[in-house]
Protein backbone atom coordinates (compact mmCIF):
# COMPACT_ATOMS: atom_id res chain seq x y z
CA UNK A 1 0.00 0.00 0.00
CA UNK A 2 3.06 2.37 -0.31
CA UNK A 3 1.62 4.18 -3.45
CA UNK A 4 -1.78 4.49 -1.94
CA UNK A 5 -4.19 5.56 1.09
CA UNK A 6 -5.12 2.79 3.25
CA UNK A 7 -8.68 3.08 3.41
CA UNK A 8 -10.13 -0.02 5.22
CA UNK A 9 -10.89 -3.34 5.44
CA UNK A 10 -13.12 -5.27 2.60
CA UNK A 11 -14.24 -8.64 1.88
CA UNK A 12 -16.57 -11.16 3.18
CA UNK A 13 -14.53 -10.69 6.98
CA UNK A 14 -13.15 -7.33 5.92
CA UNK A 15 -9.56 -8.25 5.70
CA UNK A 16 -9.04 -7.66 2.46
CA UNK A 17 -6.87 -3.99 2.10
CA UNK A 18 -9.05 -1.50 0.32
CA UNK A 19 -6.56 1.28 -0.67
CA UNK A 20 -6.84 4.76 -3.69
CA UNK A 21 -3.92 4.37 -5.77
CA UNK A 22 -2.30 8.04 -5.53
CA UNK A 23 -1.44 8.17 -9.27
CA UNK A 24 -5.75 7.74 -9.45
CA UNK A 25 -6.50 10.44 -6.88
CA UNK A 26 -6.45 13.47 -9.05
CA UNK A 27 -9.55 11.88 -10.88
CA UNK A 28 -11.53 13.28 -8.57
CA UNK A 29 -14.23 11.54 -5.97
CA UNK A 30 -17.77 11.09 -3.97
CA UNK A 31 -18.32 10.79 -0.59
CA UNK A 32 -21.99 10.19 0.26
CA UNK A 33 -24.12 9.25 2.39
CA UNK A 34 -27.46 9.91 5.05
CA UNK A 35 -26.75 12.16 7.67
CA UNK A 36 -24.64 10.33 10.61
CA UNK A 37 -23.54 7.46 8.63
CA UNK A 38 -19.77 8.40 9.02
CA UNK A 39 -19.13 11.02 5.69
CA UNK A 40 -17.12 13.18 8.53
CA UNK A 41 -14.82 10.46 9.17
CA UNK A 42 -14.29 9.12 5.91
CA UNK A 43 -13.25 12.81 4.64
CA UNK A 44 -10.61 12.91 7.57
CA UNK A 45 -9.09 9.64 7.15
CA UNK A 46 -8.67 10.35 3.18
CA UNK A 47 -7.44 14.00 4.75
CA UNK A 48 -4.62 12.44 6.57
CA UNK A 49 -3.75 9.75 3.86
CA UNK A 50 -3.21 12.69 1.53
CA UNK A 51 -1.13 14.70 4.07
CA UNK A 52 1.46 11.56 5.14
CA UNK A 53 1.52 11.33 1.33
CA UNK A 54 3.16 15.20 0.85
CA UNK A 55 -0.03 16.23 -0.96
CA UNK A 56 -1.77 19.52 0.48
CA UNK A 57 -5.38 19.90 1.18
CA UNK A 58 -8.13 22.45 1.32
CA UNK A 59 -11.18 21.21 3.06
CA UNK A 60 -14.40 23.10 4.48
CA UNK A 61 -15.29 22.97 8.18
CA UNK A 62 -19.63 22.96 7.93
CA UNK A 63 -20.02 21.57 11.51
CA UNK A 64 -16.42 23.00 13.01
CA UNK A 65 -15.62 19.39 13.64
CA UNK A 66 -12.97 18.82 11.21
CA UNK A 67 -10.51 20.92 13.04
CA UNK A 68 -9.91 18.12 15.43
CA UNK A 69 -7.19 17.37 13.39
CA UNK A 70 -5.02 19.49 14.40
CA UNK A 71 -5.24 17.22 17.44
CA UNK A 72 -4.12 13.72 18.19
CA UNK A 73 -6.63 11.37 19.42
CA UNK A 74 -6.66 9.73 22.47
CA UNK A 75 -6.58 6.63 24.37
CA UNK A 76 -8.67 7.98 27.11
CA UNK A 77 -11.59 8.64 24.54
CA UNK A 78 -15.09 6.63 24.62
CA UNK A 79 -14.32 5.33 21.09
CA UNK A 80 -10.43 4.34 21.65
CA UNK A 81 -11.67 0.43 22.37
CA UNK A 82 -13.68 0.14 19.05
CA UNK A 83 -11.34 1.86 17.48
CA UNK A 84 -8.47 -0.77 18.43
CA UNK A 85 -10.94 -4.26 17.71
CA UNK A 86 -11.68 -2.51 14.29
CA UNK A 87 -7.74 -1.50 13.28
CA UNK A 88 -7.44 -5.67 14.49
CA UNK A 89 -10.22 -6.86 12.23
CA UNK A 90 -9.08 -5.08 9.03
CA UNK A 91 -5.36 -5.63 9.55
CA UNK A 92 -4.13 -1.92 10.32
CA UNK A 93 -1.22 -2.60 11.87
CA UNK A 94 -0.30 1.05 11.21
CA UNK A 95 -2.84 2.46 13.52
CA UNK A 96 -1.67 5.69 15.59
CA UNK A 97 -2.57 8.13 17.19
CA UNK A 98 -1.13 11.58 15.33
CA UNK A 99 -1.74 15.14 14.90
CA UNK A 100 -1.57 16.75 11.45
CA UNK A 101 -0.18 20.12 10.10
CA UNK A 102 -3.10 22.36 10.41
CA UNK A 103 -4.16 25.98 9.01
CA UNK A 104 -6.94 27.59 9.84
CA UNK A 105 -8.68 30.00 7.25
CA UNK A 106 -11.49 32.28 7.85
CA UNK A 107 -13.05 34.58 5.39
CA UNK A 108 -14.36 36.59 7.94
CA UNK A 109 -11.19 36.88 9.35
CA UNK A 110 -12.22 35.41 13.31
CA UNK A 111 -11.59 31.91 13.40
CA UNK A 112 -8.60 31.66 10.74
CA UNK A 113 -6.66 33.92 8.55
CA UNK A 114 -8.39 36.07 6.74
CA UNK A 115 -9.08 35.34 2.54
CA UNK A 116 -9.41 38.08 0.41
CA UNK A 117 -10.02 38.34 -3.54
CA UNK A 118 -10.24 40.78 -5.37
CA UNK A 119 -13.63 41.97 -7.42
CA UNK A 120 -10.91 41.80 -10.84
CA UNK A 121 -10.00 38.39 -10.01
CA UNK A 122 -13.31 37.34 -8.97
CA UNK A 123 -14.78 38.52 -12.58
CA UNK A 124 -17.83 39.65 -13.85
CA UNK A 125 -19.20 35.82 -14.16
CA UNK A 126 -19.39 34.41 -10.77
CA UNK A 127 -19.78 37.80 -9.30
CA UNK A 128 -22.90 37.29 -11.42
CA UNK A 129 -23.78 34.42 -9.95
CA UNK A 130 -22.74 35.62 -6.79
CA UNK A 131 -25.45 38.59 -6.60
CA UNK A 132 -27.92 36.63 -8.27
CA UNK A 133 -28.44 39.10 -11.30
CA UNK A 134 -30.81 38.78 -14.36
CA UNK A 135 -29.37 38.72 -18.09
CA UNK A 136 -29.54 42.17 -18.44
CA UNK A 137 -28.22 43.01 -15.02
CA UNK A 138 -25.34 40.74 -15.99
CA UNK A 139 -24.74 42.63 -19.35
CA UNK A 140 -24.48 45.97 -17.44
CA UNK A 141 -21.88 44.07 -14.90
CA UNK A 142 -19.97 43.10 -17.66
CA UNK A 143 -19.78 46.86 -19.63
CA UNK A 144 -18.70 48.22 -16.22
CA UNK A 145 -15.66 45.69 -16.11
CA UNK A 146 -14.72 46.79 -19.86
CA UNK A 147 -14.90 50.23 -19.24
CA UNK A 148 -12.70 49.81 -15.84
CA UNK A 149 -10.20 47.67 -17.93
CA UNK A 150 -9.99 50.61 -20.48
CA UNK A 151 -9.60 53.48 -18.01
CA UNK A 152 -6.97 51.72 -16.23
CA UNK A 153 -9.10 51.83 -12.58
CA UNK A 154 -8.60 48.68 -10.45
CA UNK A 155 -11.71 46.99 -9.30
CA UNK A 156 -10.47 46.07 -5.86
CA UNK A 157 -13.20 45.87 -2.83
CA UNK A 158 -16.82 46.66 -3.22
CA UNK A 159 -16.14 50.54 -2.85
CA UNK A 160 -14.73 50.53 -6.00
CA UNK A 161 -17.42 48.88 -8.05
CA UNK A 162 -20.05 50.70 -6.49
CA UNK A 163 -18.18 53.91 -7.21
CA UNK A 164 -17.52 52.33 -10.69
CA UNK A 165 -21.56 51.54 -11.46
CA UNK A 166 -22.45 55.15 -10.16
CA UNK A 167 -20.25 56.53 -13.01
CA UNK A 168 -21.38 54.45 -15.46
CA UNK A 169 -24.98 55.42 -14.87
CA UNK A 170 -24.57 58.78 -14.79
CA UNK A 171 -22.94 58.33 -18.13
CA UNK A 172 -25.50 55.70 -19.51
CA UNK A 173 -26.26 57.38 -22.97
CA UNK A 174 -22.71 57.72 -24.28
CA UNK A 175 -21.93 54.11 -22.99
CA UNK A 176 -25.04 53.25 -24.47
CA UNK A 177 -23.80 54.00 -27.69
CA UNK A 178 -20.36 52.20 -27.80
CA UNK A 179 -21.54 48.57 -25.62
CA UNK A 180 -25.36 48.46 -25.55
CA UNK A 181 -28.25 49.61 -23.63
CA UNK A 182 -27.52 50.41 -19.72
CA UNK A 183 -30.89 51.34 -18.12
CA UNK A 184 -30.45 52.86 -15.05
CA UNK A 185 -33.32 49.81 -13.39
CA UNK A 186 -30.56 47.37 -13.68
CA UNK A 187 -27.59 49.85 -12.36
CA UNK A 188 -29.94 50.16 -9.32
CA UNK A 189 -30.53 46.42 -8.86
CA UNK A 190 -26.81 45.63 -8.75
CA UNK A 191 -26.15 48.34 -6.19
CA UNK A 192 -29.23 46.81 -3.98
CA UNK A 193 -27.40 43.30 -4.34
CA UNK A 194 -24.05 44.76 -3.94
CA UNK A 195 -25.94 45.54 -0.51
CA UNK A 196 -27.54 42.61 0.09
CA UNK A 197 -23.94 40.72 -0.30
CA UNK A 198 -22.09 43.69 2.02
CA UNK A 199 -24.81 42.92 5.06
CA UNK A 200 -23.43 39.20 4.69
CA UNK A 201 -20.26 40.27 5.65
CA UNK A 202 -18.82 40.04 1.64
CA UNK A 203 -17.08 42.95 2.57
CA UNK A 204 -14.11 41.38 4.41
CA UNK A 205 -13.35 38.85 1.51
CA UNK A 206 -13.13 41.56 -1.05
CA UNK A 207 -9.96 43.51 -0.67
CA UNK A 208 -6.47 42.69 -0.27
CA UNK A 209 -4.14 41.37 0.36
CA UNK A 210 -5.69 38.47 -1.78
CA UNK A 211 -4.82 35.07 -0.91
CA UNK A 212 -1.73 33.69 -2.74
CA UNK A 213 -2.16 30.07 -3.88
CA UNK A 214 1.38 29.46 -3.18
CA UNK A 215 0.00 29.48 0.49
CA UNK A 216 -2.60 26.57 0.21
CA UNK A 217 0.09 24.06 -0.90
CA UNK A 218 2.56 24.01 1.19
CA UNK A 219 4.40 20.94 2.65
CA UNK A 220 6.31 21.18 6.01
CA UNK A 221 10.17 20.05 6.12
CA UNK A 222 9.12 16.59 7.08
CA UNK A 223 7.05 16.03 3.87
CA UNK A 224 3.59 16.23 4.95
CA UNK A 225 1.20 18.40 3.28
CA UNK A 226 -0.96 21.00 5.24
CA UNK A 227 -4.35 20.53 5.46
CA UNK A 228 -6.15 24.16 5.04
CA UNK A 229 -9.26 24.45 6.35
CA UNK A 230 -12.15 26.86 5.88
CA UNK A 231 -14.43 27.57 8.65
CA UNK A 232 -17.44 27.75 7.41
CA UNK A 233 -19.81 27.22 9.84
CA UNK A 234 -21.07 31.16 9.37
CA UNK A 235 -20.10 31.72 5.95
CA UNK A 236 -22.58 28.00 4.84
CA UNK A 237 -25.39 30.47 5.92
CA UNK A 238 -24.70 32.76 2.92
CA UNK A 239 -24.74 29.83 0.72
CA UNK A 240 -24.42 31.67 -2.61
CA UNK A 241 -21.23 33.15 -1.19
CA UNK A 242 -20.09 29.68 -0.08
CA UNK A 243 -20.56 28.01 -3.41
CA UNK A 244 -19.30 31.19 -5.10
CA UNK A 245 -15.84 31.00 -3.42
CA UNK A 246 -14.98 27.83 -3.63
CA UNK A 247 -15.65 27.75 -7.26
CA UNK A 248 -13.58 30.92 -7.67
CA UNK A 249 -11.04 29.29 -5.86
CA UNK A 250 -10.93 25.70 -8.29
CA UNK A 251 -11.00 28.39 -11.51
CA UNK A 252 -7.81 30.13 -10.03
CA UNK A 253 -6.02 27.12 -9.11
CA UNK A 254 -7.29 25.90 -13.33
CA UNK A 255 -5.66 29.42 -14.63
CA UNK A 256 -2.55 29.47 -12.41
CA UNK A 257 -1.14 25.81 -11.82
CA UNK A 258 1.05 24.68 -14.75
CA UNK A 259 0.26 20.98 -16.64
CA UNK A 260 1.45 17.92 -15.13
CA UNK A 261 -0.03 15.35 -17.05
CA UNK A 262 -0.87 12.70 -14.90
CA UNK A 263 1.55 12.77 -11.99
CA UNK A 264 2.30 9.74 -9.56
CA UNK A 265 0.46 11.63 -6.92
CA UNK A 266 -1.62 15.03 -6.63
CA UNK A 267 -0.22 18.29 -6.06
CA UNK A 268 -3.45 19.09 -4.27
CA UNK A 269 -6.28 17.57 -3.27
CA UNK A 270 -9.98 20.02 -2.31
CA UNK A 271 -12.67 18.75 -0.56
CA UNK A 272 -16.44 20.50 -1.04
CA UNK A 273 -18.58 20.00 1.64
CA UNK A 274 -22.32 20.38 1.37
CA UNK A 275 -21.70 19.86 -2.29
CA UNK A 276 -25.52 20.42 -3.39
CA UNK A 277 -24.72 24.65 -2.31
CA UNK A 278 -23.07 24.77 -5.39
CA UNK A 279 -25.61 23.42 -8.22
CA UNK A 280 -29.10 24.83 -6.35
CA UNK A 281 -30.57 27.08 -8.54
CA UNK A 282 -27.47 27.41 -10.52
CA UNK A 283 -27.67 28.56 -14.08
CA UNK A 284 -26.84 25.68 -16.72
CA UNK A 285 -23.65 28.93 -17.66
CA UNK A 286 -22.26 27.95 -13.99
CA UNK A 287 -22.50 24.29 -13.87
CA UNK A 288 -21.20 23.67 -16.99
CA UNK A 289 -18.34 25.69 -15.61
CA UNK A 290 -18.37 23.23 -13.33
CA UNK A 291 -17.53 20.57 -15.67
CA UNK A 292 -15.29 21.95 -17.12
CA UNK A 293 -13.04 22.76 -14.16
CA UNK A 294 -13.84 19.14 -13.01
CA UNK A 295 -12.76 17.59 -16.41
CA UNK A 296 -9.64 19.62 -17.18
CA UNK A 297 -8.18 20.70 -13.95
CA UNK A 298 -6.88 16.69 -13.21
CA UNK A 299 -4.26 17.44 -15.60
CA UNK A 300 -2.84 20.24 -13.45
CA UNK A 301 -2.81 17.47 -10.54
CA UNK A 302 -5.33 18.74 -8.45
CA UNK A 303 -8.15 16.08 -6.93
CA UNK A 304 -11.86 17.75 -6.09
CA UNK A 305 -13.73 15.37 -4.18
CA UNK A 306 -17.72 16.21 -3.75
CA UNK A 307 -19.09 15.48 -0.61
CA UNK A 308 -22.88 14.96 -0.31
CA UNK A 309 -25.79 13.18 0.98
CA UNK A 310 -27.30 12.04 -2.02
CA UNK A 311 -25.38 11.32 -5.44
CA UNK A 312 -28.52 12.98 -6.99
CA UNK A 313 -27.23 16.08 -5.98
CA UNK A 314 -24.64 16.27 -8.09
CA UNK A 315 -25.40 17.38 -11.78
CA UNK A 316 -24.90 13.46 -14.25
CA UNK A 317 -22.32 15.64 -16.18
CA UNK A 318 -19.99 16.45 -12.74
CA UNK A 319 -20.62 12.85 -11.47
CA UNK A 320 -19.71 11.47 -14.40
CA UNK A 321 -15.89 12.83 -13.74
CA UNK A 322 -15.85 11.42 -10.33
CA UNK A 323 -13.72 8.01 -10.50
CA UNK A 324 -13.19 7.16 -6.66
CA UNK A 325 -16.60 6.00 -4.58
CA UNK A 326 -17.29 6.58 -1.53
CA UNK A 327 -21.19 5.54 -0.67
CA UNK A 328 -22.31 5.38 3.44
CA UNK A 329 -26.03 4.27 3.76
CA UNK A 330 -28.68 6.00 2.10
CA UNK A 331 -32.32 6.06 3.68
CA UNK A 332 -35.30 4.80 1.46
CA UNK A 333 -38.02 5.99 3.02
CA UNK A 334 -40.00 7.43 -0.29
CA UNK A 335 -40.48 6.04 -3.57
CA UNK A 336 -38.33 8.93 -4.81
CA UNK A 337 -35.64 7.92 -2.07
CA UNK A 338 -35.74 4.38 -3.68
CA UNK A 339 -35.35 5.67 -6.87
CA UNK A 340 -32.28 7.42 -6.17
CA UNK A 341 -30.47 4.46 -4.69
CA UNK A 342 -31.36 2.04 -7.75
CA UNK A 343 -29.94 4.77 -9.43
CA UNK A 344 -26.78 4.97 -7.22
CA UNK A 345 -26.30 1.25 -7.50
CA UNK A 346 -26.63 1.33 -11.45
CA UNK A 347 -23.60 3.80 -11.37
CA UNK A 348 -21.11 0.92 -9.74
CA UNK A 349 -19.50 -2.23 -11.09
CA UNK A 350 -21.06 -4.99 -9.65
CA UNK A 351 -19.76 -7.50 -7.16
CA UNK A 352 -21.08 -11.54 -7.40
CA UNK A 353 -21.04 -11.81 -3.59
CA UNK A 354 -24.00 -8.97 -2.75
CA UNK A 355 -26.26 -6.66 -4.43
CA UNK A 356 -25.06 -3.39 -4.42
CA UNK A 357 -28.61 -1.45 -3.85
CA UNK A 358 -29.24 -3.89 -0.51
CA UNK A 359 -25.50 -2.91 0.58
CA UNK A 360 -25.73 0.91 0.09
CA UNK A 361 -29.17 0.82 2.18
CA UNK A 362 -27.82 -1.80 5.03
CA UNK A 363 -23.85 -0.58 5.26
CA UNK A 364 -23.77 0.57 9.14
CA UNK A 365 -21.94 3.59 10.43
CA UNK A 366 -18.57 3.38 9.62
CA UNK A 367 -18.41 1.19 6.64
CA UNK A 368 -19.33 1.94 3.06
CA UNK A 369 -19.28 0.76 -0.73
CA UNK A 370 -16.60 1.47 -2.33
CA UNK A 371 -15.41 1.62 -5.58
CA UNK A 372 -11.76 3.43 -6.25
CA UNK A 373 -10.02 3.52 -9.44
CA UNK A 374 -7.42 0.69 -10.72
CA UNK A 375 -5.08 0.09 -13.28
CA UNK A 376 -5.27 1.98 -16.33
CA UNK A 377 -8.15 3.90 -14.32
CA UNK A 378 -10.88 1.39 -15.13
CA UNK A 379 -13.51 1.28 -11.50
CA UNK A 380 -12.63 -1.26 -9.49
CA UNK A 381 -15.43 -4.25 -8.42
CA UNK A 382 -17.74 -2.32 -6.05
CA UNK A 383 -16.64 -3.77 -2.20
CA UNK A 384 -18.26 -3.07 1.50
CA UNK A 385 -15.77 -1.59 3.20
CA UNK A 386 -14.79 -1.20 7.05
CA UNK A 387 -13.23 2.77 7.11
CA UNK A 388 -10.28 2.46 8.98
CA UNK A 389 -10.32 4.67 12.33
CA UNK A 390 -8.59 8.21 12.07
CA UNK A 391 -5.28 8.95 14.06
CA UNK A 392 -6.12 12.34 15.15
CA UNK A 393 -9.31 13.50 17.39
CA UNK A 394 -12.87 13.02 16.58
CA UNK A 395 -14.26 16.50 17.00
CA UNK A 396 -13.74 20.15 17.04
CA UNK A 397 -10.40 21.27 18.78
CA UNK A 398 -10.70 24.14 21.61
CA UNK A 399 -10.23 27.52 20.82
CA UNK A 400 -6.70 27.94 23.08
CA UNK A 401 -5.33 25.33 20.47
CA UNK A 402 -7.01 26.90 17.41
CA UNK A 403 -5.33 30.31 18.41
CA UNK A 404 -2.04 29.00 18.98
CA UNK A 405 -1.79 27.24 15.69
CA UNK A 406 -3.01 30.45 13.93
CA UNK A 407 -0.29 32.56 15.73
CA UNK A 408 2.06 30.04 14.84
CA UNK A 409 0.98 29.50 11.37
CA UNK A 410 3.62 29.97 8.41
CA UNK A 411 1.48 32.44 6.97
CA UNK A 412 0.79 34.42 10.50
CA UNK A 413 0.56 37.76 10.01
CA UNK A 414 0.98 38.04 6.47
CA UNK A 415 -3.26 38.85 5.72
CA UNK A 416 -4.09 39.87 9.25
CA UNK A 417 -4.03 43.63 8.35
CA UNK A 418 -6.00 44.80 5.27
CA UNK A 419 -4.55 47.29 2.37
CA UNK A 420 -6.69 49.86 0.72
CA UNK A 421 -4.77 51.02 -2.49
CA UNK A 422 -5.38 53.36 -4.94
CA UNK A 423 -7.93 52.24 -6.98
CA UNK A 424 -11.42 53.23 -9.07
CA UNK A 425 -13.13 54.38 -5.90
CA UNK A 426 -10.34 56.86 -5.51
CA UNK A 427 -9.48 57.57 -8.94
CA UNK A 428 -13.16 58.69 -9.65
CA UNK A 429 -13.18 60.83 -7.04
CA UNK A 430 -10.48 62.46 -7.63
CA UNK A 431 -11.66 63.16 -11.36
CA UNK A 432 -15.04 64.22 -9.66
CA UNK A 433 -12.97 66.71 -7.64
CA UNK A 434 -10.98 68.39 -10.60
CA UNK A 435 -14.00 68.56 -12.34
CA UNK A 436 -15.98 70.26 -9.34
CA UNK A 437 -13.03 72.80 -9.26
CA UNK A 438 -13.05 73.10 -12.98
CA UNK A 439 -16.72 74.49 -12.73
CA UNK A 440 -15.91 76.56 -9.98
CA UNK A 441 -12.89 78.17 -11.97
CA UNK A 442 -15.75 78.51 -14.95
CA UNK A 443 -18.06 79.82 -12.69
CA UNK A 444 -16.12 82.59 -11.31
CA UNK A 445 -14.89 83.23 -14.39
CA UNK A 446 -17.99 84.29 -15.61
CA UNK A 447 -19.11 86.04 -12.58
CA UNK A 448 -15.96 88.30 -13.12
CA UNK A 449 -16.94 89.33 -16.57
CA UNK A 450 -20.69 90.39 -15.59
CA UNK A 451 -19.22 91.97 -13.48
CA UNK A 452 -16.63 93.78 -15.52
CA UNK A 453 -19.82 94.27 -18.12
CA UNK A 454 -21.84 96.25 -15.49
CA UNK A 455 -18.93 98.27 -14.66
CA UNK A 456 -18.42 99.31 -18.02
CA UNK A 457 -21.96 100.07 -18.47
CA UNK A 458 -22.31 101.73 -15.85
CA UNK A 459 -19.27 103.65 -16.73
CA UNK A 460 -20.74 104.72 -20.07
CA UNK A 461 -24.40 105.82 -18.77
CA UNK A 462 -22.39 109.12 -16.70
CA UNK A 463 -19.75 109.93 -19.22
CA UNK A 464 -20.54 113.76 -20.49
CA UNK A 465 -18.16 112.65 -23.85
CA UNK A 466 -20.46 110.75 -25.75
CA UNK A 467 -23.26 112.00 -27.91
CA UNK A 468 -26.77 110.57 -26.99
CA UNK A 469 -27.37 108.31 -29.49
CA UNK A 470 -23.66 106.91 -29.27
CA UNK A 471 -25.22 106.30 -25.82
CA UNK A 472 -28.31 104.92 -26.78
CA UNK A 473 -26.73 102.47 -29.34
CA UNK A 474 -23.89 101.37 -26.29
CA UNK A 475 -26.53 100.93 -24.02
CA UNK A 476 -28.96 98.60 -26.32
CA UNK A 477 -25.38 96.52 -27.24
CA UNK A 478 -24.70 96.32 -23.65
CA UNK A 479 -28.39 95.27 -22.55
CA UNK A 480 -28.16 92.03 -24.72
CA UNK A 481 -24.59 91.40 -23.80
CA UNK A 482 -25.84 91.67 -20.23
CA UNK A 483 -29.04 89.52 -21.05
CA UNK A 484 -26.74 86.42 -22.42
CA UNK A 485 -24.45 86.70 -19.38
CA UNK A 486 -27.23 86.74 -16.73
CA UNK A 487 -28.83 83.77 -18.46
CA UNK A 488 -25.31 81.79 -18.86
CA UNK A 489 -25.13 82.37 -15.10
CA UNK A 490 -28.17 81.38 -14.06
CA UNK A 491 -27.60 78.26 -16.24
CA UNK A 492 -23.69 77.57 -14.25
CA UNK A 493 -25.64 78.22 -11.01
CA UNK A 494 -28.19 75.50 -11.48
CA UNK A 495 -26.13 72.91 -12.99
CA UNK A 496 -22.51 73.30 -11.61
CA UNK A 497 -22.99 69.96 -8.95
CA UNK A 498 -24.77 68.25 -11.96
CA UNK A 499 -24.27 68.75 -15.16
CA UNK A 500 -21.00 70.27 -15.71
CA UNK A 501 -19.41 67.50 -13.70
CA UNK A 502 -21.33 65.31 -15.71
CA UNK A 503 -19.63 66.82 -19.12
CA UNK A 504 -16.43 67.21 -17.74
CA UNK A 505 -16.10 64.09 -16.74
CA UNK A 506 -17.64 62.98 -20.05
CA UNK A 507 -14.88 64.78 -21.89
CA UNK A 508 -11.97 63.18 -19.82
CA UNK A 509 -13.59 59.86 -20.61
CA UNK A 510 -14.01 60.62 -24.29
CA UNK A 511 -10.19 61.49 -24.04
CA UNK A 512 -8.53 58.29 -22.66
Amino acid sequence: MNNSIFIGGGGPDYSEPQGLLLKYANRHGLVAGATGTGKTVTLQILAEGFSDAGVPVILSDIKGDVSGMAVAGSPDHKLHGPFTERAEKIGFEAFRYDSFPVVFWDLFGEQGHPVRTTIAEMGPLLLSRLLGLSDAQEGVLNIAFRVADEEGMPLLDLDDIRALLLWVGENADELSLRYGNVAAASVGAIQRSLLVLENQGAAHFFGEPALDLADLMQVTPEGRGHVNILAADRLVQSPQLYATFLLWLLSELFETLPEVGNPDKPKLVFFFDEAHLLFDDAPKVLVDKVEQVARLIRSKGVGVYFITQNPDDVPEDVLGQLGNRFQHALRAFTARDQKALRRAAETYRPNPRFDTGDAIRDVGVGEAVTSMLEGKGVPGVVERTLIRPPATQLGPCDPETRRALIAASPVAGKYDTAIDRHSAHEMLAERAEAAAKAAEAAEAEVAAEEEKAREFKAARRYSGGASPGRARRVSGSDGIGGALASALVKELKGTTGRRIVRGILGGLFKGR
